[in-house]
């Protein structure tokens, strides 16, 4: 049996949604809510991205991440609408819309999502790129050095963010995301520390991730303070377009950061990954059962984690003790687009090293201790005492 100590890379990845969770393994996704009547409903979609999964684009280091922010922004969005929707289906569309999604015949709906991500990336922009520029510039008369006045951007970008997640967590709705958002990290967690993705189980591990969103926008600082070294002219209009025109580096070379982080326990790496993962205390809260049931639903609509544990970790799971989980799976109501079968959501039968998962679901015998999952419990959480 491999060592559990370390966490195995399992190549899934997801956000949290309006009462729900998003999970992404290749190029399927599953948005998976719990309605008002407490059903758990999960909807199963492909995603191609902007380039295919085999395109050398993918394969050409800071390139591909560029557009992998690209997508994950585009995704991220129709997820968010895609979990609103169930809440929204029973509303009557408003008459502005209607006309809309006549003249556009049938794209209103798309044309509204995309004209709201882009203010929303004009914003961000606005709030954490040029913002902190300008403020900065009121340091100048005191401050002579240029190099420091940068350094100072870069700190207040931090403070900037660090207020905005500090303010918008004081709504209730935003509580929720939040915890939802660490049931998302739970279950990862718990399946790349080979342990069975059972209620219990996931409720155990932590809720904190290297390959957090958070993570990446505080690399995404780190790499800007670098960069912005490299500027240098006087004429202030120039200055803030070429912070602008620098943001796909930016989002490349820190993609290629988190994605190091997110597979090395090197110490450089973990120091480098610490703010992150320390504000991710603030983007994450506790889940509850429920939530997490939520979170689980989706990873089982796109993943097979036994195969995963299989593979990985060398173990069966007992029978014996997923009957809880298959009470739970009844519950769950999915919903498969595109006239998928439910078997073709999962990976490849032949997985990928770095991969390390199946499509055909494996019945297991457990064959791990108990006292190794309360030493690496222990562990962990001495860990997150120390970060």
């Amino acid at each position: 049996m491999r060592s559990r100590r370390r966490g195995h890379y399992s190549g899934i990845g997801g956000q949290a949604v309006l009462e729900g969770v998003m999970m992404k393994n290749k190029s399927r996704y599953a948005v998976a809510v719990r309605k008002p009547n407490d059903e758990i409903v999960v909807e199963i979609e492909g995603y191609q991205g902007l380039v295919k999964e085999e395109s050398l684009w993918r394969k050409i280091p800071f390139i591909r991440g560029i557009f992998n922010f690209v997508e994950s922004l585009i995704l991220g969005n129709h997820a968010l609408n895609a979990s609103a929707a169930f809440y929204d289906e029973e509303e009557e569309n408003t008459k502005a819309y209607k006309a809309l999604d006549k003249v556009t015949g049938g794209r209103a709906e798309k044309i509204i999502n995309t004209f709201v991500m882009l203010i929303a990336v004009v914003l961000a922009v606005g709030i954490f790129v040029v913002l902190p520029y300008f403020v900065s510039g009121i340091f100048k008369q005191y401050i002579q050095n240029e190099s420091l006045i940068m350094i100072i951007e870069g700190a207040l970008r931090i403070v900037i963010f660090v207020l905005y997640i500090l303010l918008i967590s004081m709504m209730k709705d935003i509580k929720r995301l939040f915890a939802y958002h660490g049931a998302e990290h739970k279950c990862i967690n718990c399946i790349e520390r080979g342990r069975a993705l059972t209620v219990s189980n996931v409720m155990r591990s932590s809720r904190l991730h290297k390959r957090c969103g958070t993570s990446f926008i505080f690399f995404v600082f780190f790499v800007s303070v670098v960069l912005f070294f490299f500027i240098r002219t006087e004429n202030v209009l120039m200055k803030v377009l070429l912070r602008i025109l620098l943001m796909p580096a930016i989002a490349g070379i820190s993609y290629e950061l988190i994605r190091i982080a997110g597979r090395s326990n090197n110490i450089i790496v973990n120091i480098l990954s610490a703010p992150g993962m320390w504000i991710q205390r603030l983007t994450t809260k506790e889940p509850d059962r429920s939530m997490i049931e939520v979170a689980i639903a989706s990873v089982e609509a796109v993943f097979d984690w036994k195969a995963f544990l299989k593979s990985e970790f060398g173990y069966d799971v007992d029978p014996k003790d997923m009957e809880e989980e298959m009470e739970r799976k009844a519950k769950v109501h999915v919903i498969l687009e595109d006239r998928i079968e439910l078997e073709n959501v999962m990976v490849e039968s032949e997985p990928e090293k770095e991969i390390g998962t199946s499509s055909e679901p494996t019945e297991t015998t457990e064959t791990t201790r108990t006292e190794d999952f309360v030493e690496e419990t222990q562990e962990e959480n001495a860990g997150d005492s120390e970060e």
